[in-house]
């Protein structure tokens, strides 16, 4: 199946796109469409969407970005896909977040092309050192505070955090159990946003968590 066209974000747009990025789960959804999670999400001001499938196939989670993408052109945000480099290709989504041991960023980048939106996980100044110099786009550090999504993560500490956004030009975006009484504490870090799952896809009322925590960020980064 060949790729679908993806248009261009600039580095203007990816960091004003980091600033509430929501993460899907599943497990979140009691029920719910994936589809109609998302556009409570964006109607409550999500800036950012990662398709997160952890263990699905390649086909289908490309007809799930594919699902989504409209929604996401509809709301002017990018549409991400966790770690499938080949579904985000099929898919024409907008980019590709990988982790350490996902694929690297360089092959991404030469899969997906100048115009994706490629994020790198990282933990250390230099992990995110060569995550900025494979080409990647934003970084996503954390854990910021322990989490139940990913209990095997390490946290990583505020001083810690401060050096990885210091030694980089790329955005920083912050996850790791995030929600409306942990964001906050963002205001000590040096960060361009924060990714969230479950405090926005678990809520019962998912525009209205999503526009509350897009005010604490407001309140919290200015």
């Amino acid at each position: 199946m060949p790729a679908a066209t993806r248009g261009a974000w600039s580095p203007e747009d990816i960091r004003g796109a980091m600033r509430l990025y929501a993460v899907t789960d599943d497990a979140w959804l009691g029920g719910r469409t994936l589809t109609a999670c998302v556009r409570e999400a964006l109607e409550g001001g999500a800036t950012c969407v990662q398709l997160r499938q952890k263990g699905a196939p390649t086909a289908e989670v490309a007809l799930r970005a594919r699902a989504l993408l409209p929604l996401c052109r509809e709301f002017g945000v990018p549409l991400l896909v966790d770690d499938d480099v080949e579904a985000a290709r099929v898919a024409g989504a907008d980019g590709v977040h990988v982790g350490q041991s996902d694929v690297a960023c360089a092959a991404a980048r030469a899969a997906l092309g100048a115009d994706a939106v490629i994020g790198v996980s990282v933990q250390t100044v230099a992990q995110a050192r060569a995550a900025e110099a494979a080409g990647a786009d934003y970084l996503g550090v954390g854990a910021v505070v322990d989490t139940s999504t990913k209990p095997e993560a390490w946290v990583v500490p505020p001083a810690e955090f401060r050096a990885i956004a210091a030694a980089v030009d790329i955005p920083v975006v912050a996850i790791g159990g995030l929600n409306a009484d942990t964001m906050p504490l963002l205001a000590d870090y040096a960060v361009d946003g924060a990714a969230v799952v479950s405090a926005i896809f678990a809520a019962d009322d998912i525009a209205d968590a999503t526009r509350e925590l897009s005010r604490i960020m407001g309140e919290t980064l200015g």
